[in-house]
């Protein structure tokens, strides 16, 4: 994680791990990890050069070859950019399926409905999944609190620099492609 990122996920009120959003107890640092990334050796992907992992990441900053080999990932995975953003759906906000509060991140809704809908059973859209292509607008969870909790305890776009509108295959063409290219 960036430092950025990291701040946010150990914010004094609530620190949580960035991958499942699991609260994150006070711990001591992982010694043995910063060692290991002090002494693992790996190559820049742009210019070749060797360099300890501790070192990788303000070398990409500065090495123009290395942003131009992102950038040569970036198109290839890309079909063309969007221009009319009218069409596009949010899938930054959200609405409250139960009161209808408007303008919550996912992250927000989650604590929202944890905190003032926990014990609500109506059955409800999911206003996260309504807005991928692939959620149903007319499907009602069950029981929408376990719903949240399992689905969305973290957001998709932590992990994935998502192309809601590529085709699968596509995309797993370029992986491919650019995994061998890696080697």
């Amino acid at each position: 994680f960036c430092t950025p990122c990291l701040q946010e996920c150990l914010k004094p009120k609530k620190p949580l791990c960035g991958v499942c959003r699991s609260s994150l107890g006070p711990g001591s640092r992982a010694l043995d990890l910063e060692k290991q990334i002090e002494m693992t050796e790996t190559t820049c992907n742009g210019c070749n050069k060797k360099m300890y992992l501790s070192k990788m990441r303000s070398h990409a900053a500065a090495c123009s070859k290395y942003q131009n080999y992102i950038m040569e990932g970036v198109k290839a995975v890309t079909k063309e950019p969007l221009h009319n953003t009218r069409n596009f759906p949010n899938r930054f906000t959200f609405p409250c399926p139960y009161c209808s509060e408007k303008n919550f991140d996912q992250e927000g809704l989650v604590e929202h409905c944890k905190t003032l809908h926990s014990m609500d059973a109506k059955q409800v859209v999911c206003p996260i999944c309504a807005s991928m292509p692939w959620g149903d607008p007319n499907y009602r969870s069950a029981n929408f609190m376990e719903h949240l909790q399992r689905r969305h305890r973290f957001s998709y776009d932590t992990f994935v620099v998502c192309d809601y509108d590529a085709d699968e295959d596509d995309m797993m063409a370029q992986v491919l492609i650019r995994s061998l290219r890696d080697k």
